[in-house]
C-alpha cells in the first residue's frame, strides 16, 4: 500500500522532511520512503492531496483504559491501595481497550500510549506501551517498558487515611529500598543456586520476581515525583540500585534543571493543562518543559489521562511550545523523544524504514489548534478517517443507520 502526494515529516534523527513524497507499507511496516509519485498506484492506495504526514503521536504517561470513561468506582482500576508494595500488578489485566477514550485517542492521532498504574503505592506495578486500536489488549502491546514507583504526597495521603505506613516521605523511600533490597538478594540467591547444584533456590516470591527486570535494567524506573526534593530522592534511589530512571511529572524540574542536566535525566512532563490542585503543585508552570529541554534534559509531554483527556496531547505540547519549548522539540516531545524515553524507538516515534506504520495525516501543523486530523493508520491499517466519520454522522441524522 502507498500513501502518496504528501509532505512527510519523518521526525528522524536527521529531522528529514520530504516535500512531495510517498510511504510504502508492507505487512504493517514502513518499507520505503521516497520523493515523487510511486509507480503502480491502485484503488487501495491513498492520495494525500498535499497534506502533512507525521509519525503517530505518543502519550508517554497515561492511565488509559484503567480509569473508565464516564463511570464511577466500578470502572476505576488504576490503584490497588490495599498494599503499598505491589510490583506484581500487571496493567494489562486492568485495561479496557473498548473504553471510548481509545477512539478519542485515535481521532487525535495518538497511536501509542504508555499505560501506568496510579501513584498511591510506593511500588505500584508495571507500565506497558500499547497501541490505541484493537479489541484485545494482548494484541495491542508494544512492550512492557517500566515499573511505577511513587514519591511525595500521593502515597503519604493514601496510607495516612488507612493508619498504615507510609505516612512520611522517609517511610515511602524506605519501603522502596526494602523492596528493592529484598529483590536484589532474591535475584542473587537464584543466580547462586543456578550455578551450584548443592544450593536450593529461594522459595518463589511474585513480588521479588516482578522486580528482577527492573534491577537487571530490562525495565526503566518511572518515578512519580512533583517536588524538587522528591525528584532528588528518585535520583538517589536510582543510583543506589543502578536503575534506569525516568522522572514522571517532574513539576518542579524547572527549579533544578541544571542539576537534572548534569544527571542526564529524562522527564515526562504533564499534565500541562492543569490547576494547582494540591500542595506539591504550588510551583506548576507551563514553562517547565521548555526550561528542562533547553537545559539539556530529555523531555516528553504527557496528558496523564484521565487527568487531562488523551485527545489533548497535541494541545498540551502546543501550550509548552507557546511557553518556551521550541516547535521542533514540541513535536518530538510527543513522537521521537517520547519513544526514546520509553525505549520503544525501534518500533514507533518516527517515519523510518522497518518501523511500524503508525501515521497521522493532517491538513496543517500538529500543534496548530486549527489543524484537523484527517486519517490515522496503526500497523498499516486505517483506524480513523474523518470523511468516513462525517459521512456516517450525516447518515445517522437522516435515520439511515
Amino acid at each position: 500500500m502507498y500513501i502518496y502526494n504528501v509532505k512527510i515529516h519523518t521526525m528522524n534523527s536527521r529531522a528529514e522532511v520530504i516535500e512531495n513524497g510517498y510511504i510504502e507499507i508492507t505487512d504493517g511496516k514502513i518499507k520505503k520512503i521516497a520523493e515523487g509519485i510511486p509507480a503502480g498506484i491502485d484503488i487501495d492506495d491513498f492520495n494525500g492531496d498535499g497534506n502533512l504526514v507525521y509519525p503517530g503521536f505518543i502519550d508517554a504517561h497515561t492511565h488509559l483504559g484503567l480509569s473508565g470513561n464516564g463511570v464511577g468506582i466500578e470502572g476505576e482500576d488504576l490503584n490497588e491501595d490495599s498494599d503499598p508494595i505491589t510490583p506484581q500488578i500487571r496493567v494489562i489485566d486492568g485495561i479496557n481497550p473498548l473504553d471510548r477514550s481509545f477512539f478519542e485517542a485515535r481521532a487525535a492521532g495518538v497511536t501509542t500510549v504508555a499505560v501506568s498504574p496510579g501513584s498511591t503505592n510506593p511500588v505500584a506495578g508495571e507500565i506497558v506501551c500499547v497501541k490505541t486500536a484493537g479489541k484485545r489488549i494482548d494484541k495491542m502491546i508494544v512492550k512492557t517498558v517500566g515499573m511505577k514507583l511513587s514519591l511525595g504526597e500521593n502515597p503519604k495521603m493514601t496510607y495516612l487515611d488507612k493508619d498504615n505506613t507510609p505516612v512520611t516521605r522517609m517511610a515511602t523511600a524506605a519501603l522502596i529500598r526494602e523492596a528493592l533490597s529484598k529483590a536484589k538478594r532474591y535475584m542473587e540467591d537464584k543466580e547462586k543456586a543456578s550455578n551450584d547444584s548443592e544450593l536450593d533456590p529461594p522459595d518463589y516470591d511474585i513480588k521479588n520476581e516482578s522486580l528482577i527486570p527492573l534491577l537487571s535494567g530490562e525495565l526503566k524506573a518511572h518515578f512519580h515525583c512533583h517536588r524538587a526534593d522528591d525528584i532528588f530522592t528518585a535520583l538517589r534511589l536510582s543510583k543506589e540500585f543502578n536503575l534506569d530512571c525516568v522522572l514522571v511529572h517532574c513539576t518542579e524540574g524547572h527549579l533544578i534543571a541544571d542539576e537534572l542536566a548534569e544527571e542526564k535525566a529524562a522527564a515526562i512532563v504533564g499534565p500541562i493543562i492543569s490547576d494547582r490542585s494540591k500542595p506539591e503543585l504550588a510551583n506548576l508552570t507551563t514553562k517547565n518543559a521548555g526550561i528542562l529541554n533547553n537545559s539539556g534534559v530529555k523531555t516528553a509531554v504527557c496528558t496523564d489521562h484521565s487527568e487531562v483527556p488523551v485527545q489533548y496531547l497535541p494541545l498540551s505540547a502546543a501550550i509548552a511550545v507557546k511557553n518556551g519549548l521550541d516547535k521542533e522539540s514540541g513535536i518530538r516531545s510527543i513522537t521521537s523523544e517520547a519513544a526514546d524515553i520509553l525505549g520503544v524507538s525501534d518500533r514507533v516515534g518516527s517515519i523510518e524504514e522497518g518501523l511500524d506504520a503508525d501515521l497521522v495525516m493532517l491538513n496543517g501543523e500538529p500543534l496548530d489548534l486549527y489543524s484537523t486530523v484527517l486519517k490515522v493508520w496503526i500497523n498499516g491499517s486505517k483506524v480513523y478517517d474523518i470523511s468516513e466519520r462525517n459521512h456516517k454522522h450525516e447518515r445517522n441524522k437522516r435515520g439511515e443507520d
